[in-house]
């Protein structure tokens, strides 16, 4: 029972570092293999046919309108979605299209249908009215035989003049010579890249970090009611059941393994998510819409470890599976045993699962994190029906179903509300809301962490508790290392050196996102600047390098950097003496000014609405640099020259030091070879 409660704490400790962000370099749409077209062409008095052309590169083909089938994978069919007054415009049937060529596509796994070099959709319109107007734009992607790139868009507007149909000579979204003066304003005139390595590699640490959190969580769904009397009831039904021992250990074994591959799965439609759109992953931890969701989600999941309510599947889908397995048998009927035991346990595992997808998610470590995530999960989980059925004396050892799990379940609520306010604060600190700052988050938890004490401890009880006649040795430990946890949160609500928590680095909100009134608005009280050209300027007026920081606010990650690294005195002064520090958060969502807001035009003629500070510091990045990962660092002269090879994630403060010093030293003598 001790051990139990350990990996609770061990969770609680181990999940602190863990959600951090990553990118990966990311695929440019500027170069996108295609072009469009637009006419219209009368066909009798009131209806005109709205005749759109793709023409698309050799190599590359465009997908059909066709809707795949539920059981189906492929890219995302071409969508024409057209926008108009009902009273005015009537569009008859749907967009048509030739005959395309349709393949078995090795990737997906499934026929598809696609068209190369040429093709042509059309479009009847009627109209009702003498004047209107109609609005188009296409969504589609442009694959060939080994990627998809991210989904794009093409506008298109068209107007009614006389009861006449005709393409407006602007597009949807017209690109003005101030929205061109302003992309030219986001490229740099870099100098010297050549010279060293342009860093884009994720971090590998963060794959094995969710795996092996993963298998943490797998370990504590072993622990719950729904599951850990499964064990010994499954186990015995195998090495019993079976005509012979050796068949009896090796239908065990394939029903573990079974288990393992069920959660494995679970992760694989958000490959296909992340492979026909890899910035829909990548933006998801920036998204406030979304992490309010996950909230909401944490919130519910909790108060059902409480014991308020049961989040189960319908019951129907457990049944039809039992009834599956018991018809089928054999290596089948395993496998659907196994299904059954993911399904009829969820109430339990649903709300470590959610844990795991929301925070492998918003770690915006893709679709790969999550494989490790689910791995390590169904790893842990299938890991007891094996072992126990090459040793079954170990059953033997197994403590007693009892209260003990329903307190499992309990202090698993208390985790999981702790975690909901995670997400809250990445949409208050991408928002600005001010709701959550740094001394508000950690009030919270030390408010959770002291109910979990008094629960441990007994003052506190839930439905499904029974009066607590002793105080376990169990209980009395982690209810010590909780309170131990928060008296070492204390101190982050003062304003001193001390509210630095280095252990929690990244978790809660930046030490400057306070409610005490800092000097400088950067991290550690560094003069920070939010715009590029303002830290430009500041550098040739000092004669300084600069440190260009890519950053987020809810990068967990950046906060580990300037918290643990940074904060060392040695690098907290290079930094602070020797460079001119420009801070650019990719996730803000503050608005720009109308004057700053503009229309970034691609190469290929679609256009990206730049219409806030994140917006045009994430675009600036990818411009220049080929980049979104954050946190990430440039060395830059005053005039633009690269002083070192750029670089990412580095815990390791000294490699961080010696990086900003061979930096240092490649600025001056670039002075001094031009003095």
């Amino acid at each position: 029972m001790i051990r139990s409660y350990l990996l609770f704490v061990f969770l609680l400790t181990l999940s602190m570092p863990s959600w951090a962000q990553f990118g990966f370099e990311q695929q440019d749409n500027s170069e996108n293999p295609s072009s469009w077209e637009a006419s219209v062409v009368k066909k009798s008095d009131s209806i005109f046919t709205v005749i759109i052309s793709a023409s698309i590169d050799e190599s590359w083909h465009l997908p059909s309108q066709i809707e795949l089938k539920e059981d189906e994978n492929g890219p995302i069919p071409t969508e024409f979605n057209f926008e108009f007054d009902t009273d005015r415009l009537e569009k008859i049937g749907s967009t048509r299209e030739p005959e395309g060529i349709t393949k078995f596509d090795e990737i997906f796994k499934t026929d598809l249908t696609y068209f190369e070099n040429e093709v042509t959709f059309e479009q009847d319109v009627k109209v009702k009215a003498k004047e209107a107007t109609l609005d188009l734009e296409i969504l589609f992607m442009i694959c060939n035989d080994e990627m998809c790139l991210p989904q794009d868009q093409q506008r298109f507007s068209f107007t009614v003049e006389a009861s006449k149909l005709m393409l407006t000579e602007t597009k949807a979204i017209e690109v003005k010579s101030k929205d061109k003066s302003l992309t030219e304003a986001l490229k740099l005139d870099l100098k010297g890249e050549s010279e060293f390595k342009m860093n884009s590699e994720e971090d590998q640490d963060s794959n094995f970090t969710i795996f092996l959190l993963g298998f943490v969580g797998g370990l504590i769904a072993l622990l719950t009611p729904c599951v850990f009397p499964m064990i010994p009831l499954t186990v015995s039904f195998f090495t019993k059941g079976a005509r012979t021992k050796k068949l009896g250990l090796i239908n065990a074994i394939m029903y573990g393994a079974f288990i393992f591959l069920i959660y494995l799965l679970l992760s694989l439609p958000f490959h296909l998510i992340d492979s026909v759109n890899p910035e829909i992953l990548n933006s998801i931890s920036t998204n406030p819409v979304l992490n309010v969701v996950f909230f909401v989600i944490f919130l519910v999941f909790a108060f059902s470890f409480f014991g308020y309510y049961e989040i189960t599947l319908p019951n129907s889908w457990s049944s039809k599976l039992d009834q599956k397995a018991t018809s089928v048998g054999g290596i089948i009927g395993i496998f659907f045993m196994a299904l059954t035991l993911a399904l009829v346990s969820f109430s339990c595992t649903g709300p470590i699962l959610g844990s795991l997808l929301g925070g492998s998610l918003t770690a915006d470590g893709g679709a790969t994190m999550l494989t490790f995530g689910m791995g390590g999960f169904g790893l842990a989980l299938a890991l007891p029906f094996a072992l126990f059925a090459l040793f079954p004396n170990w059953l033997n050892s197994l403590p007693k179903s009892g209260g003990w799990l329903n307190t499992v379940k309990v202090v698993l609520g208390f985790l999981e509300l702790g975690l909901a306010f995670k997400f809250l604060s990445n949409a208050d600190l991408v928002e600005h809301w001010g709701i959550l700052k740094r001394e508000v988050f950690l009030g919270i938890w030390i408010l959770i962490g002291l109910a979990m004490v008094l629960y441990l401890f007994g003052k506190i009880r839930f439905p499904h508790d029974s009066p607590l006649q002793k105080l376990s040795k169990g209980r009395l430990i982690v209810g010590v290392l909780t309170l131990a946890f928060v008296v070492y949160l204390i101190p982050g609500l003062t304003n001193s050196s001390h509210a630095n928590l280095k252990l929690l680095s990244g978790f809660p909100p930046p030490l400057f996102y306070s409610l005490y009134e800092k000097e400088t608005d950067g991290p550690l009280g560094l003069k920070a600047y939010k715009d590029f050209d303002e830290g430009l300027k500041a550098a040739k007026a000092e004669n300084k390098p600069i440190l260009l920081d890519f950053t987020g606010w809810a990068c967990v990650n950046c906060r580990k950097m300037e918290e643990q690294v940074w904060s060392v005195p040695e690098v907290f002064k290079i930094i602070q003496d020797d460079y001119i520090l420009i801070s650019l958060y990719v996730d803000d969502k503050a608005k720009l000014s109308e004057d700053e807001r503009f229309n970034f035009e691609r190469k290929n003629g679609s256009v990206k609405k730049i219409r806030t500070i994140g917006d045009k510091w994430a675009t600036f990045q990818t411009l220049n640099f080929r980049n979104n990962s954050q946190p990430y660092y440039v060395l830059l002269s005053d005039d633009l020259d690269v002083l070192n090879e750029t670089i990412a994630y580095e815990p390791s403060y000294r490699a961080y030091l010696s990086w900003l010093e061979t930096g240092l030293e490649n600025y001056n003598n670039k002075k001094d070879r031009t003095d």
